[in-house]
This record gives structure tokens, sequence and C-alpha cells, in this order.
């Protein structure tokens, strides 16, 4: 039998595959091996091996990447920061601060490997159901959907990392290892093909029993997600940063891509009018509400059979006796960045607002930061620089302080009523996608092509749910402008402004020559003293090489026809 199964799946399989071959008769099925006939001609197991794919999502859950330890590529940018110092706990800042970091001897931001280990457990599968499942054409196809489903949002971050990958889809090609990359234009068009079939063969919603599984609408905001990245990238990359023949999107093809962004996004807003999606009445139901009709695609989580570690590594201190970990931070950049409940921006110049700094702030500030005297868990939180467990240490004093060194915490997605999360664990669902995002996608897509109405009324829908005027935007620049803003704090700590600038083509000025800031709290009687400080011990750096990461080295003498990207 062909290696098809990882340890887990095929231990898994085992009771179903026995019984098949005890009902078979012994000189049609070798009691001696598994075969393919008897894995794909049982149900259930088709059932168990779709399902078990899933788990790839758990990989990004909450904005992370697996760069040895679980660090959110958000503090690779200017909302986050991670409070240590070394490798591990600190990879993080290590890669934002020495770009010579990521190489093709160790590219650090590397995802290839487990990759192409999922894509070909996918390639199996489909292979598998359509020659031997004993299963009706429909559901053959749905299955066939769900897989493909997986398959282009594997492919999704590989794109995201590298731009041109190999693409295979039939087990045909695994007949040789040897395999060049295709152009990033044709690794999009793949990408988009995937999410395309699956939106036209998933179900607008599920039975009770499969909660969690791909629908029409994730795989249309799919869809739309992707056709935006390529069409980003069109726009604004144009073979600037990098010479290889197969990397870059045909600016010739941006206003394309960004019609197709914003139909598939149609799609889903038109799937919400219907009713099967709505932004939540408060913003922070969105990620604590766990029937909440905001969310697009999700992993969910139930105790004591699947949990996650959210809370204990970015609670602050105080949740835990001094047992959370505190892994990241906001910054002083994003605090900053949420406006005046009346829609004004904050400034710092305003002696008004910089007397009383957390006063009269939007609902998404309250929702996604824990800043000084807020209330949290019945007590105050004290973030000044003599505030004990919680108070402020400046970052590089110590190793891995497990306490803010920005002034203050992470709020969003935090379970408020969860008091035993060190022991038994979280059990937050994480939005993968929400609608709120696909609204901003629409926005950005229809400003691009220059239907501003449009734009406006996307845009402002996710606008007032925060309790927020409508943009005063009224052309282009000045609509993605706004975009460019609304992403920044909607989507805060969800995984999305590394790759939005990336995308943008911002990376190499936002995140390159800089140090992010924090706010230093002390008191003066009974008012506070407000200092910008680093929150960087080094500038950070962003190199245009980086828009596209190296391919492992390893890669390379495995495969002797694929090439390096140009410029490792």
């Amino acid at each position: 039998m062909s290696k098809i199964f990882s340890v887990i799946q095929k231990t898994a399989l085992v009771a179903g595959v026995m019984m098949a071959v005890q009902s078979c008769k012994i000189d049609i099925m070798p009691t001696n091996r598994y075969t393919e006939e008897a894995i794909w001609n049982n149900p259930s197991n088709v059932e168990l091996y779709i399902a078990g794919m899933y788990s790839e999502f758990k990989t990004f859950q909450f904005g992370s990447f697996p760069i040895g330890y679980s660090n959110a590529t958000d503090a690779l940018s200017d909302i986050m920061k991670y409070t240590a110092t070394v490798a591990g706990n600190g990879t993080v800042n290590l890669l934002a601060t020495d770009a010579s970091r990521v190489n093709a001897a160790a590219p650090q931001l590397s995802y290839w490997s487990d990759a192409y280990t999922r894509i070909r457990r996918i390639n199996e599968f489909l292979d598998g159901v359509a020659n031997y499942g004993k299963i009706d054409a429909t559901t053959k196809t749905q299955y066939a959907a769900e897989a493909r489903f997986i398959r282009g949002y594997v492919y999704f971050w590989l794109a995201k990392l590298h731009g041109s990958v190999i693409l295979l889809d039939n087990m045909g090609q695994y007949n040789t290892s040897l395999h060049q990359r295709a152009s990033e234009e044709d690794v999009w068009k793949f990408i988009a093909a995937d999410f395309q079939y699956a939106g036209e063969n998933l179900p607008k919603q599920w039975g009770s029993t499969k909660t969690g599984r791909a629908t029409k609408g994730a795989a249309y905001g799919m869809l739309a997600r992707t056709w935006l990245y390529a069409a980003s990238i069109a726009d604004y990359d144009k073979k600037q940063f990098n010479s290889d023949e197969l990397t870059g999107v045909s600016a010739a093809n941006a206003q394309t891509y960004y019609q197709n962004a914003a139909n598939a996004a149609q799609v889903v807003i038109d799937l919400a009018k219907e009713g099967y999606y709505e932004l939540e009445g408060t913003f922070a139901n969105a990620f604590i509400n766990k029937n909440s009709k905001e969310s697009v695609f999700k992993i969910s989580y139930v105790s004591p059979q699947l949990t996650h570690a959210f809370d204990l590594g970015y609670a602050p201190p105080g949740d835990a006796s001094g047992q959370c970990l505190v892994y990241g931070v906001p910054t002083a950049e994003l605090v900053n960045e949420f406006e005046m409940s009346d829609g004004t921006k904050f400034s710092w110049t305003n002696s008004t607002q910089a007397a009383n700094p957390y006063t009269n702030r939007e609902d998404r500030f309250y929702a996604t930061v824990l800043y000084n005297n807020a209330t949290w868990k019945k007590r105050t939180i004290n973030t000044t620089v003599n505030g004990g467990t919680e108070g402020f240490i400046q970052f590089g004093l110590s190793t891995d302080p497990h306490k803010t060194v920005t002034g203050y915490y992470i709020k969003k997605m935090l379970d408020s009523t969860n008091t035993t999360f060190v022991a038994y664990g979280s059990t937050q669902d994480w939005n993968e996608m929400r609608y709120a995002e696909v609204l901003l996608i629409h926005a950005e897509a229809e400003a691009k092509l220059n239907n501003i109405g449009l734009a406006q009324e996307s845009l402002n829908a996710v606008r007032r749910r925060a309790k927020l005027p409508n943009t005063p935007a009224s052309t282009t620049a000045q609509l993605m402008e706004a975009v460019e803003h609304e992403r920044k704090v909607e989507l805060a700590f969800e995984g999305h402004r590394y790759w939005d600038l990336r995308r943008w083509r911002k990376a190499h000025i936002v995140l390159n020559n800089v140090k992010f800031t924090g706010h230093k709290i002390t008191p003066s009687g009974s008012t506070y003293t407000y200092e910008t400080v680093s929150a960087d011990n080094m500038n950070r750096q962003f190199t245009p090489a980086l828009y596209y990461i190296p391919i492992p080295s390893t890669e390379l003498l495995n495969n002797t026809m694929l090439t390096q990207i140009k410029g490792w």
C-alpha cells in the first residue's frame, strides 16, 4: 500500500478498516495488509479522513505562525510587541530586528515541508475518493469541495510567503520528485480555482453534526481574500522588489482581479442578506459568542476535548498569580490609531485628549486593549512604572518578563469569565474569517475599481457597528487610507497586519529603520504623566527581499529541478 496516512490517521482508521476486512471474502481482501480499496470503500473512513484534515487551520489560529514557538505575525508589524528578548518566546523580535536571520539555510518563516505534506494527503484523498469511494456522486463532489477548500488555504499560505511555488493537484505528479515552481500568477489562479470549486459545491449551511465545516460563504470569502492579494501584488509590486521571472503578477490584470475579489465578496454579502451572516451588535461579542453569525469560518473549541492556550499566552499576569506568559502586548502605534467616539482622530497634541487618553474612545478600543485603570475581572489594571505584577517594565531589562513593555495588555479575544485557563485551557472560538473582513475586502476592491458608493457602503457598515460616523472619504485614495486604518484596528491581533503591509508593498517603509513604542505611565498626584518610550531596543529591519521568503535550501537539494527565488 502507498504511504497515504500519517501515523495518527492510520491509527484512527484501524477499527474502520478492520471492519471492512472482516466483511469481505479472504481471497478478495488479504488480511496481511490494508488496501486503498478497503479504506475508501468505508464511508466512515472517508468522513474521518476529511474531518482530520481540518486540523490544518489550527496551525495559524489566533494569528500565530510556527516559528519554533507559535509567535504571532502581528508582532512583526507595528501593532504588537512581543515581550521576550531571547529565541523561543522572543524569536519574532529577533526576526523583526535582524533581516539577515531570514535566509535559505534557515528561512525561519517556513511552512514549506508541512504544507507539501498536507497537500499530498489532500491529493491522496481526492484520488482515493474519486477512484474507490463507495459513496454517491453528490457526496463525492462535496468531499472534493471540502478537500480543495483546505488545499486552497494551504497554498494561500505558501503564496503569501514565496509567491512562486510548486503546484501539485494529482497523484500522477508524485511519480517524480522533480518539479519546478509555477509562476506566482498561476499560483494565485490555482488557489482561486480551488476556492471557486468549493464555493460552487458546498452547502450554504451544514447540519448541527458538522459545525465548523467549510461552507459556500467560507469558500467565497476565501476566494475574495485570494483575489484581493493577487490584485494587490499586481497593483503595487510591478517587479520593483524581485527580478525572478516567476514572481510577480501582471499589472495589467489588477483591475480584473479587484473585480473578482469584489464579486466573490458580494456573494457572501448576498448570503448575509439571506440571513446566514451579520455583524454582531457589539464588537466584543464577535469573539465570545459561539453562535455568532459574524463567523464565516471558524475553529470551535470545547472543554475538555479540544482547548487552546490563548488566555495563558496573552492575559495580564494578575489573572493567574503571575503564571500568565504575556507573549505580546499592544503598541502605542495601535493604541493611538483608535478614534475618539465621535469619529475624530486621537492626538497627543490635543491637550484635552492627552490629559485623559483613555476617555471617550471608540468602542473597539475598549474591546481590544487593557490600559491603565481599566477594569478587568473585578480588579483595576495598573500598568504604571510601579504597578507591581502588571506594571510597566522597559523592554530588554528582563529576557522574558511576563508583563507589559508598552503600558498595555491585549483584551481582544480573551475570555473574561475564564479563571481556570492555566489548568484547563481556553475554549473561545478562533475566527479564521469574520463577516467584517469580507466587508473590508469588498470596500477595498470597490475603492480600487472607483465604485465609491459601494466602497463607502461596506466600509460604513463596519464603522456603524463601532458606533462611528460614516467615513468622509470620497475618492479612491481617501478610501484606501480609510480601509488601511479600518483593517489595522478592526482586525488587530487576528494575523492580518504584517501580511497587509506586505501585499501593499509598504512593509519596507513602515517596518524598516524604526522603533515602535509604548507609554511609560507615572502617577503624578491624582493624575498621570504619559511618556512615549521605545519598546524596541534595536531598529526594525524589513528589506525588499523579504517580500519573497526564500525556499529552504534542503528542498533544493532534494529537488534538483527546483530553483531558488532570485535574490537569495
